[in-house]
């Protein structure tokens, strides 16, 4: 396997591009609107702008963009671990080998069964599965959990789609994996640098580089459309870590003709049992993480952006607006604490630990829809269907009406006192819909949702 994240490429586009002038920051920034992306040399030149007014600019255009494509929805989920057993000693990890001594966890069919029924009775209706790597852990333990949590009911609620981060496997074991029904593959590179990657990851199988480098490869020719990539900010230069993602990004359309459906930006957090993670060898500042995802935003519109719970709640209602598209909400990295209501430290520090209906309420009080839609995942508008509707912002045309719909759905059985005041909110959402039909079914939909149907979507 070749690496294809040529490190000497990238320092010498970050040196060449130093200090831009603003015209030819303005250039790019106007061409990223036309909603073509960029190129690592385009980027590098907006990730060297340190100015207010002109990170002012990126960020309204990141903004505008995000708009444009995926309107002023947002994406809901939460993340369910399984085990925090793991074989790996990841220098900035609270699950690796040599930290975790007792209190390890493989949660079995029932105890997963009650972590999804306590993740529905919050409305949730998507989760991302997590797992440390551990033998304990395979294809078969996998299939099984995937299966309990598709077939756990709770009132009217059910987990309408699994998304799945766990260590890499062979093409054989991505097949049975792609036929559980998952949605996307996600799994990060953690930093693209090689040195610092083989400095942080001391023992155990995830220390191979070039191995973790070409899993979402192995994913996608297995047959799993979708895959989510990310770097671990903190760890390395974030310049670097964007420019890697870019090339990463560009290899995937080489090889597939497709990018990733979803690109992740988690921060260093303190993690117990890591000082790394305390001290982050190469801090990033909340300036930075704005730069970090309204570059990727601009360089790369048609992918997801995802926020996790590692930032607190002021600092996430800010990133909302520059391009994140998902955000997860109530989540908790522990195995088994979701049931048991337990607030002790897992993976890693959440700093966001509000309610899921405490994020929709702020969300709807910044005019933003929830989502929990998973209509394209289960009608086939993945992989380059998805793409080709996403690229010159199509997509948005089933967003919002699918995000109405299940935003209706949760406010009947979950959050009905939130409904007179987003009532208006909702209606001029669905005047929004451009296409008078569809304005019509959506609004004949919900009223279905009223009399007691469930699971309606375009």
């Amino acid at each position: 396997m070749k690496n294809f994240i040529n490190e000497d490429k990238i320092f010498n586009i970050l040196e060449e591009t130093e200090t831009p002038s603003r015209q030819r920051v303005e250039t790019i920034i106007n061409k990223s609107l036309t909603l073509k992306g960029l190129s690592p040399e385009e980027a590098a030149v907006l990730l060297n702008c340190e100015e207010e007014v002109v990170l002012n600019r990126i960020f309204e255009a990141a903004k505008q963009i995000k708009e444009t494509i995926y309107g002023n929805r947002l994406v809901l989920f939460a993340p369910l671990y399984l085990s925090n057993r793991c074989v790996n000693n990841c220098l900035y990890c609270g699950f690796r080998k040599d930290n975790l001594n007792t209190g390890t966890r493989l949660l079995d069919t029932n105890e997963i069964r009650e972590e999804t029924r306590a993740l529905i009775s919050q409305g949730h209706k998507r989760l991302l599965i997590v797992s440390a790597e551990n033998p304990a852990a395979n294809i078969d333990y996998l299939e099984k959990a995937i299966k309990t949590v598709y077939d756990t009911k709770e009132g009217n609620g059910d987990i309408r789609r699994v998304n799945i981060n766990v260590a890499p496997m062979g093409v054989e074991s991505f097949k049975r994996l792609k036929d559980t029904g998952i949605g996307t593959y996600q799994l990060f590179q953690e930093t693209y640098h090689r040195d610092t990657y083989n400095q942080q990851h001391t023992s155990g199988p995830k220390s191979d580089y070039l191995k973790r480098l070409y899993a979402c490869d192995l994913a996608q020719s297995a047959g799993i459309d979708d895959v989510g990539i990310g770097a671990l900010f903190g760890l390395y230069n974030y310049k670097f870590e964007v420019l890697a993602l870019l090339f990463h990004t560009m290899h995937l359309e080489e090889v597939f003709g497709v990018g990733p459906h979803t690109i992740s930006v988690p921060r260093l957090e303190p993690a117990q049992g890591s000082n790394i993670a305390s001290n982050p060898p190469y801090p990033v500042s909340d300036t930075d993480l704005k730069k970090v995802i309204a570059v990727l935003r601009l360089a790369v519109p048609y992918t997801g952006i995802i926020l996790s719970t590692r930032e607190n709640a002021v600092l996430r209602n800010e990133l909302i607006y520059l391009g994140v598209s998902q955000i997860s909400a109530g989540s908790k990295t522990l195995p088994g604490s979701y049931s048991n209501d337990k607030n002790e430290q897992g993976q890693f520090s959440v700093s966001d630990e509000r309610s899921l209906s405490e994020v929709i309420e702020d969300m709807t009080d910044r005019g933003f829809i929830p989502s929990f839609c998973t209509s394209c995942y289960r009608t086939g508008r993945t992989g380059e269907d998805f793409m080709n509707l996403a690229k010159p912002g199509d997509i948005k045309n089933f967003c919002r009406p699918n995000a109405l719909l299940t935003f209706e759905e949760y406010l009947l059985d979950y959050n009905p006192e939130l409904a007179g005041k987003t009532k208006a909110l909702i209606a001029s959402e669905i005047s929004k819909i451009p296409d008078q039909k569809v304005r019509q079914m959506t609004s004949d939909k919900m009223n279905s949702l009223s009399s007691g149907k469930r699971d309606l979507y375009f």
